[in-house]
C-alpha cells in the first residue's frame, strides 16, 4: 500500500471544506458571463470553474450553457463564434442523423429483433412516466423523447438502451430547448459517465470498487455484508445506471449531482463515493438488526427525497477520509 501525499491529503480537505462553512450563492448569470473575455474565450481555468462549480453549483439560468461546457458540447478553449459554428454543425448533424433514421427504421422494425424489443421496452417505460409537474402542467412532449431514445439506441452501439434511460432524457428535455441539444447534451453525458452509469461498461467496476472501499473504510460492515448481508451491494447497480436520479427530491438536486460529477471534482469516480455515503445512512439500522441482503436493499431503496448539497458534503468527508490513511493501491488508482 501507498501512503498519499500531504499535498493530496490538503487538497482533500480543501475539497471538502466548503461542508464546515455555509455554502456561497451558486454561479449566476453576472459571474458566469465574467469568466470570459471579450471575444467568448475563458478567462478563468477550467480547473477555477469546476472548483467553484462543486463548491457552490449553478444558478438554473447558467446550466443549460455550463453543461455544454461540462459534458463536451463546446470545447472550453472556443471562443464564441466558433461555439456558434458548433452548435450549428451539430444541428445540421442531428437532422442528418434523424433522415437517416427515418429511412432505416422500416428495415430495422422488419429484421432486426433487438431493435424491435427495444423499441417495446421505450415504448412500456414511457407510458409508465408520469409527465405532470405537481399543479398538473405538461412537463415533456413523450413523442420527442421516444424519437430521442430511439435514435440514441441506433446511433449508440456501446451504450445500449437500459431501463431508466427515459428518466435521465426527460431531464434534458426540461432544461434545455432544441431536439438536437437534448440530443447531443445526452449523448456526452453518456460518454462522459459511462464508466458509472452504462451497464455493460462501468456498473461492475464501480460495484467492485464499492465493496473494496467499504471493506478499507468500514470492515464491520464489510463483515455483516458478507455474511448475512450477502447480495445487498451488488443489487444496488440501478444507483449507478440512472446517476442516483431516484434518491432526490427534486430535479434540481439530480442536476446538482450530475454537474459535480461531470466536473471529475474532487477525484476521479465520485460516485462511488456518493454510493458509499448513502450506504453508510443505512449502516447503523443493518448492524443493529442484523440485517438480511434482501432488507438492506429494501431499506437503500427507501432512500427518498435526498438533498444533493448534504449527499455531496458527506461525500466529500469520505473522500477526505480517505486520503488520510495508507490507501491500497487498486483504490489509489481509482480514484486519483
Amino acid at each position: 500500500m501507498t501512503t498519499l501525499s500531504p499535498e493530496n491529503s490538503l487538497s482533500a480537505m480543501l475539497s471538502a471544506s466548503f461542508i464546515l462553512v455555509k455554502r456561497k450563492p451558486p454561479i449566476d448569470k453576472t459571474e458566469w458571463d465574467s469568466f470570459f473575455d471579450e471575444n467568448g474565450h475563458l478567462a478563468k481555468s477550467r480547473d477555477f470553474i469546476c472548483v467553484n462549480i462543486l463548491e457552490r453549483g449553478l444558478h438554473p439560468f447558467v446550466r443549460t450553457e455550463a453543461w455544454k461546457f461540462l459534458t463536451g458540447y463546446y470545447s472550453w478553449q472556443s471562443s464564441q463564434d466558433e461555439r456558434l459554428t458548433v452548435n450549428s454543425m451539430r444541428r445540421k448533424n442531428y437532422n442528418a442523423l434523424c433522415q437517416m433514421y427515418e429511412k432505416i427504421q422500416p428495415l430495422l422494425e422488419n429484421l432486426h429483433r433487438n431493435f424491435i424489443e427495444t423499441q417495446n421496452n421505450i415504448a412500456c417505460d414511457l407510458q409508465r412516466l408520469y409527465d405532470k409537474d405537481p399543479l398538473g402542467n405538461v412537463l415533456i412532449d413523450k413523442k420527442r423523447l421516444e424519437k430521442t431514445l430511439l435514435l440514441s439506441y441506433v446511433c449508440n452501439n456501446q451504450a445500449e438502451y437500459q431501463r431508466g434511460f427515459h428518466e435521465m432524457v426527460m431531464l434534458f428535455q426540461i432544461m434545455v430547448e432544441h431536439d438536437h441539444e437534448i440530443f447531443w447534451l445526452f449523448q456526452f453525458f453518456l460518454q462522459k459517465t459511462e464508466h458509472s452509469c452504462v451497464i455493460n461498461i462501468g456498473v461492475g467496476k464501480n460495484l467492485d470498487m464499492l465493496n473494496n472501499l467499504i471493506t478499507f473504510l468500514d470492515p464491520v460492515f464489510a463483515e455483516h455484508l458478507k455474511g448475512k448481508g450477502a447480495g445487498a451491494v451488488q443489487a444496488l447497480f440501478p444507483w449507478f445506471c440512472l446517476c442516483f436520479q431516484r434518491a432526490f427530491k427534486s430535479f434540481d438536486d439530480v442536476w446538482r449531482l450530475w454537474e459535480v460529477l461531470l466536473t471529475g471534482k474532487p477525484c476521479r469516480n465520485f460516485q462511488v463515493l456518493v454510493a458509499y455515503s448513502m450506504l453508510q445512512m443505512v449502516r447503523e439500522q443493518a448492524l443493529l438488526e442484523s440485517m438480511s441482503g434482501d432488507a438492506i436493499l429494501l431499506a437503500c431503496n427507501k432512500l427518498i427525497d435526498l438533498d444533493a448539497d448534504e449527499l455531496i458534503s458527506a461525500a466529500c468527508m469520505v473522500y477526505a477520509e480517505l486520503m488520510q490513511k495508507d490507501v491500497p493501491q487498486p483504490l489509489k488508482n481509482f480514484f486519483l
